[in-house]
């Protein structure tokens, strides 16, 4: 019996010690391997239960603390973000929480990560979409307006900078030419003024910087190189870049990045921004070279094949809807003209440049039954009337477009807006230019024929003959699909459904900005990249890397001379 009674005073004792030791095993194992564990269920149940309440900033630094499998808390925020927590509101405050935490293991990421959180936020249309827009000083814009007069030297850019920098409204005095809404005489220079304006009517404007997926800059960069470019020495044509840089840095909004989610807007061609030297005799500012600008990213109406920091947009065109059923009528009426001329060239020869191929063209065009010529060196003006050079694009099947004074002209764009077939002699002219807006495949859109066959005196004629009809439709319709992704809509106004060539590039810097932070936090480096090869990068597909290509000899030869593009 006592037998027995001790083994039963024996068996209990076994199972309270036993219970305990499993009390305390549980408490320690959740008490240091809670935090791991909620992350996998973040990770593998794809929603996270919500909690009682959200964690404070004490809790957040407590659990920080005390876990030993969380080096960081950039390295846990990239485990929370790659959660599916859209649909939970609680998930996306508590992680709000964790950024605000006094954890400074890493500053650079803490620093955008509510930016990355709000992307991720599907209950908020502009989640990933917030633009912050720096209120400038007036002397980075508005003093340039009301200074119209001294923004070029050979002609008064006053009455482009009206109508939001569309410039005087256009009559449609030929019948067939214009519609009646939307068109106005632009000059090709005035892309800062317009960009800005359609900025202010921007969606997911915020004045929260920390929410923010890039910064935009509103300096008219391009009416500033313009109006120094004659006769000024260096310093005054740099003066305005020193100083809006330095107001830059000054800035909290910048040292989160360095300037790498900023962009802004110059209404020129790059090598206005580009001067290799200080020499007096050199050409534009230095703004492109500035340490901090190279930060930056820049859009302009041609960028450099050779540099990384600036990026092409499309030449403002005459046509500027304020809906989007002034798109679809005019792209109906271009799909019905009917087109009797084969081939058609505008422009004037350069007999300064021996390189240039102008002259053989207009030779060509004059040659040609089928051709047909808008000479602009007798009669600058006949090429200076929109009615006239939009009248002929749209009689013609095919428009020659050949190099300008640089790469690039406005004309290409024009004559895509006539749903014209552009023919491009060199890649630099469009091809490796604005391909945020364009297919990677140029065959659907247009026909390349290099400058080198043009000299050798191949038949445009016949090259352009030789194209399957049914192609040519093809291609025309490709065409007329890319108008509304190469216009500028009215700033005053915002289309329903159509992207312009605004919306296009704001997309495209979102992209490029969020990219760059999530590198950041995955801890990839560019160490590879190329700036010289800088024209290759956006042409590759997914999966491909850096290799000859075959318009390496295009960009092998001496940089092309600065100017206008006409």
């Amino acid at each position: 019996m006592e037998k027995a009674g001790y083994v039963f005073k024996q068996t209990r004792i076994c199972i309270v010690v036993f219970t305990c030791s499993v009390f305390w095993i549980c408490l320690f194992y959740f008490h240091f391997n809670g935090f791991e564990t909620k992350a996998f269920w973040i990770v593998n149940q794809s929603r996270v239960p919500t909690p009682a309440k959200v964690m404070n900033q004490e809790d957040t630094k407590a659990v920080v603390s005390q876990s030993e499998n969380v080096t960081s808390v950039s390295s846990f925020m990239k485990t929370m973000i790659s959660a599916d927590n859209k649909s939970d509101p609680n998930v996306l405050s508590f992680m709000n929480t964790m950024i605000s935490a006094d954890n400074k293991s890493d500053p650079n990421v803490l620093s955008f990560m509510k930016t990355m959180i709000s992307a991720d936020n599907k209950s908020d249309p502009c989640g990933g979409r917030y633009i912050y827009v720096y209120d400038l000083p007036s002397r980075f814009n508005d003093d340039m307006i009301k200074d119209c007069g001294s923004i070029n030297k050979w002609f008064d850019m006053c009455k482009f900078t009206t109508n939001c920098g569309l410039g005087p409204k256009l009559n449609n005095t030929e019948v067939g030419v214009f519609s009646d809404e939307g068109w106005f005489a632009t000059n090709q220079f005035t892309v800062d003024v317009i960009f800005y304006n359609r900025m202010k009517q921007y969606e997911c404007l915020t004045n929260d910087s920390s929410i923010a997926a890039a910064v935009f800059v509103p300096f008219y960069a391009g009416f500033d190189a313009a109006r120094y470019l004659w006769g000024y020495n260096v310093s005054v044509r740099d003066a305005a870049s020193l100083d809006l840089v330095d107001w830059l840095q000054k800035r909290d909004e910048w040292k989160v990045m360095n300037g790498r989610d900023h962009f802004l807007v110059g209404g020129r061609i790059t090598w206005d921004f580009r001067r290799l030297t200080d020499e007096e005799t050199d050409w534009g500012n230095k703004f492109l070279f500035l340490p901090a600008a190279r930060n930056m990213s820049v859009l302009l109406i041609e960028s450099s094949p050779w540099n990384s920091n600036d990026f092409a947009i499309p030449y403002p065109t005459y046509f500027h809807p304020s809906k989007d059923l002034d798109i679809f009528d005019w792209q109906d009426r271009m799909r019905k003209l009917e087109r009797k001329y084969l081939f058609c060239f505008a422009g004037a020869p350069r007999p300064d440049n021996p390189k240039s191929i102008r002259s053989l063209l207009i030779d060509q065009c004059k040659n040609s039954s089928v051709g047909k010529l808008l000479e602009c060196g007798s009669d600058e003006s006949k090429c200076h009337s929109p009615s006239n050079v939009m009248k002929m694009f749209q009689s013609s099947v095919f428009c020659l477009q050949p190099q300008g004074d640089s790469y690039t002209r406005r004309s290409a764009f024009d004559s895509i807006l006539a749903g014209c077939i552009p023919v491009f002699f060199h890649p630099g002219s469009f091809y490796t230019q604005y391909t945020w807006h364009l297919p990677k495949n140029y065959t659907k859109y247009s026909v390349f024929i290099p400058e080198d066959d043009i000299r050798r005196n191949i038949s445009i004629e016949q090259r352009l003959s030789e194209i399957d009809p049914n192609k040519i439709n093809e291609m025309r319709e490709e065409v007329i699909n890319l108008i509304p992704r190469l216009i500028y809509a009215d700033p005053r106004s915002k289309l329903e459904t159509s992207k312009d060539a605004f919306d296009v590039s704001v997309d495209a810097i979102i992209r490029k900005v969020t990219k760059l932070r999530q590198d950041m936090i995955d801890g990839r480096t560019d160490d590879d990249f190329i700036e010289e090869l800088s024209w290759k990068y956006a042409l590759l597909e997914e999966g491909e890397y850096i290799g000859v290509h075959e318009w390496d000899p295009f960009f092998a030869k001496q940089k092309p001379d600065n100017g206008n593009s006409k």
